[in-house]
C-alpha cells in the first residue's frame, strides 16, 4: 500500500491557513494526494483503512448531506451549514435558498440568467468575458474549484464552455461532471485528482453515450457513484455496464449523508428517490 511521508501529509494540512493568510484560496488536497503517488493518473481508495494514512488532524470532519433535487441538480450542505446547488437553473433546490450555486450553459436547465441575488456566490462553468472559467474560493469549510471542459454546439466543439466542478470538503472530494459532451483526457483527469464521490449524467446522448460515461466513471473508481441527469434511460442500462466491481443500492429517500469514515467500502452507485 502507498503511503504518503509525514511531511507531505504535514504539507497537505497547512496549506489552506498559510495560502488564506496570503490571500489566496489553498491548493487542491484531491489533487496534491494524487499526484503525490507515483505512477498514479488519480488516486481513488476503497476502504477507510487506505484512505487514513492520507488524512492528517488539520483536515476537518464531520458529516456531509447530499439531497437530489431534480435533473442535474444535487444539493450539497457541508458539516458548518454551505448549502451548494449544482447546475442551478432557479426551478430545483431553491428553498431554502443556496448560499452557492454551479451552473453549466449545455442548456437552459443548468444555469440561469437570472438568479435570485440573495444567492451570495454565482459560480458560472463558462466565462462570459472568453476564456475558460478560472473559480478557487473557499467559503467557510468547504473549498470549490472548477475543470473547464468542452462545449457541442452543433457538430462543434465550443472551447472552455462548460466545467466539471468540485467541492472539497470535511477530507471529500466530491466531483460534478456537469453536462459532459466529450472524453476526457489525461490532463482532466490529472485536474480532478482525486473523487471520493462522483456525480454522473447517465442519459445517454444529451451529454455523452453510456459507453463513453461508463468509461470516465470506471477510470475515476470513486467509492460512491451518484447518477443524475437520466431522463428515460434506465437504471439498469448503466449499473449493467459498470460491472461487478461496482455494487448498486438504491435508496428510498432524495437524501443521504457521508462522511469519510462511512464511505461504502466497495465503489458503489446510489440512486436516490427521484433519479
Amino acid at each position: 500500500m502507498l503511503r504518503l511521508s509525514a511531511a507531505v501529509l504535514l504539507t497537505l494540512a497547512f496549506w489552506p491557513l498559510a495560502a488564506l493568510a496570503q490571500g489566496v484560496p489553498p491548493p487542491s488536497r484531491c489533487v496534491a494526494i494524487a499526484e503525490a503517488l507515483p505512477s498514479a493518473t488519480y488516486a481513488s481508495f476503497t476502504t477507510p483503512e487506505a484512505r487514513a494514512p492520507l488524512l492528517a488532524e488539520a483536515l476537518a470532519d464531520g458529516d456531509v448531506t447530499i439531497t437530489y433535487a431534480g435533473h442535474s441538480t444535487y444539493i450539497i450542505e457541508t458539516p458548518a451549514g454551505v448549502r451548494i446547488a449544482t447546475d442551478f437553473s432557479g426551478v430545483y433546490g431553491t428553498d431554502p435558498l443556496p448560499r452557492v450555486v454551479t451552473m453549466n450553459k449545455a442548456h437552459r436547465t443548468h444555469y440561469s440568467d437570472l438568479p435570485d441575488p440573495a444567492i451570495e456566490y454565482v459560480l458560472r462553468g463558462w466565462n462570459p468575458d472568453g476564456g475558460p472559467a478560472r473559480h478557487a474560493l473557499v467559503v467557510d469549510d468547504v473549498y470549490i474549484r472548477n475543470v473547464p471542459t468542452d462545449i457541442r454546439n452543433g457538430g462543434d466543439l465550443g472551447k472552455d464552455g462548460n466545467s466539471i466542478f468540485i467541492f472539497e470538503v470535511a477530507g471529500l472530494c466530491i466531483g460534478h461532471l456537469g453536462h459532459l459532451h466529450h472524453r476526457l483526457e489525461d490532463a482532466h483527469y490529472g485536474a480532478i485528482g482525486r473523487l471520493d464521490i462522483l456525480m454522473v449524467p447517465i442519459d445517454g446522448g444529451m451529454t455523452l453515450s453510456l459507453d463513453r460515461m461508463t468509461e470516465i466513471t470506471t477510470r475515476l473508481y470513486s467509492s460512491m457513484i451518484l447518477p443524475m441527469h437520466r431522463h428515460s434511460t434506465p437504471i439498469s442500462e448503466f449499473t449493467g455496464r459498470m460491472g461487478d466491481d461496482f455494487a448498486v443500492e438504491f435508496l428510498s429517500g432524495r437524501s443521504l449523508t457521508v462522511s469519510l469514515k462511512t464511505l461504502p467500502d466497495r465503489p458503489t452507485i446510489i440512486i436516490l428517490e427521484g433519479v
